[in-house]
């Protein structure tokens, strides 16, 4: 069965991030399609990119990052709840992305924003960064607002429609998972 990740992109205290994404979980899990799991950047405490060699080179010499690359080696998708931080995601996620090459290659994503105008921006810029790094990103998205979705921005209160957008775009990754599968064994074979 497919293995999807929710990856809580926040590890700011106070977040909205946590919430989000065990709304996101708590929906997913009543699929039969797929499995989902939680996966919180703070279980990780990556620092800074401190590794030698680029991720292309599949060389990691620490070990926060060979627990790291374990974990997202794990899954076939990705679902990824981002906060927006002035027109980007959040410094963490970009950081905890660019520790892995390979791990992310072959595989879908969608994604799950949040901020005042929803995340679209967060959103835009993550979409680059998975094309470079061979993840098939999907069409449909939600985006929360923290003004009509939150209340008092910071107590989540989805509008009924996100259910939908949420169904819509795990549809399509797990499609998108599902469908790049050969790749990913033909890859593994080669590799190994």
């Amino acid at each position: 069965m497919l293995k999807v990740a929710v990856i809580i992109g926040s590890t700011r205290p106070g977040r909205n991030g946590e919430a989000v994404a065990h709304w996101v979980h708590n929906l997913a899990a009543k699929r039969t399609d797929a499995e989902f799991e939680l996966v919180d950047l703070k279980d990780f405490d990556l620092p800074h990119l401190d590794e030698e060699m680029p991720a292309v080179t599949g060389q990691y010499n620490r070990p926060h990052t060979r627990k790291w690359a374990a974990k997202i080696a794990s899954f076939d998708a990705y679902v990824f709840v981002t906060p927006e931080y002035n027109r980007s995601t959040s410094g963490v996620l970009k950081n905890a992305i660019d520790f892995l090459y390979a791990e992310w290659n072959n595989k879908a994503a969608g994604f799950v924003s949040y901020g005042v105008e929803g995340g679209n921006r967060a959103v835009e810029a993550l979409r680059l960064v998975m094309g470079e790094l061979q993840v098939a990103d999907v069409r449909a998205q939600v985006a929360l607002s923290l003004v009509t979705d939150f209340e008092n921005f910071s107590r989540l209160q989805p509008a009924a429609q996100r259910e939908d957008m949420l169904t819509t775009m795990l549809d399509q990754v797990i499609a998108w998972g599902e469908a790049l599968r050969p790749l990913r064994h033909q890859h593994a074979a080669t590799a190994g």
